[in-house]
């Protein structure tokens, strides 16, 4: 009697989840299409994977998410083995020079540099493999001392030193600004990145071509593309929101 009870609440229970996992799976679906729907002409979305299950991933991508953004390589090794090419990398976290040999073998673009000393690894990588990397400078438009990324008056000597190497191809820039619960108190940072971007641009450096600028992320995505962003990077708009203390587990290992 006991096991008998116990096969059915373990038969409910499974269930359950079959039943929940379906819906999160259809929901994805839905919101990457009213996503795209809204996003104006010229405007990238990519798909922040980081702590998704590759079920999730894979709905996405057949709603038609073109770029998934991840930010750890090891994670995006392990989905890249079973989406392969299908869809463009690009990397959203923070590039350690350890890891770089095999960054540059999955992702089509860097978004984070923030040192000469990563661009260097990154290029003397591409070299060998025969590759030219495009990256975005990442600017710490928040001057937050916890955070990577360069400072605002930092960005244009860090683009025309790595404008020399190679291959590498500085395509424009990235910002996330200071965490907020108020979407609109990050315009400033959002305008101050843009300003940075308009002003390299106008300098027209060799091996430099401005084109992308990535700002703006579930919450705060629509008022980054009202300050110009063409690349926005969204996770919980499309996934719903995820399991953040197994998100913050993992960073800390």
């Amino acid at each position: 009697m006991v096991a008998e009870s116990i096969f059915v609440y373990l038969a409910v229970f499974l269930g359950i989840v079959f039943i929940q996992g379906s819906r999160t799976i259809k929901m994805i679906g839905q919101n990457v299409r009213q996503v795209l729907a809204g996003l104006p002409d010229g405007v990238q979305l990519v798909a922040a994977v980081k702590t998704r299950q590759l079920a999730e991933i894979m709905e996405a991508i057949e709603a038609g998410v073109g770029i998934i953004g991840e930010n750890y390589v090891q994670d995006a090794e392990k989905v890249y083995q079973a989406i392969g090419d299908r869809v463009k990398w690009h990397l959203l976290g923070h590039l350690q020079k350890n890891k770089v040999k095999r960054a540059v073998r999955i992702f089509n673009m860097v978004e984070t540099v923030d040192s000469v000393d990563i661009a260097r690894e990154i290029d003397k990588r591409c070299v060998q493999i025969g590759k030219i990397m495009p990256v975005l400078v990442e600017v710490n438009s928040g001057r937050e001392k916890q955070k990577s990324g360069v400072l605002p008056e930092d960005v244009e000597p860090l683009v025309k030193e790595v404008s020399s190497l190679p291959s590498i191809r500085v395509e424009g820039l990235m910002t996330m600004g200071p965490p907020s619960l108020d979407p609109e108190e990050l315009r400033p940072y959002f305008r101050l990145t843009r300003e940075i971007f308009e002003k390299i641009a106008r300098l027209n450096l060799h091996n430099v071509n401005m084109k992308y600028l990535s700002m703006g992320m579930t919450s705060s995505y629509q008022i980054a593309i009202e300050e110009g962003a063409n690349i926005v990077r969204l996770g919980d708009r499309i996934f719903g929101e995820k399991d953040y203390q197994a998100a913050l587990s993992k960073e800390q290992k």
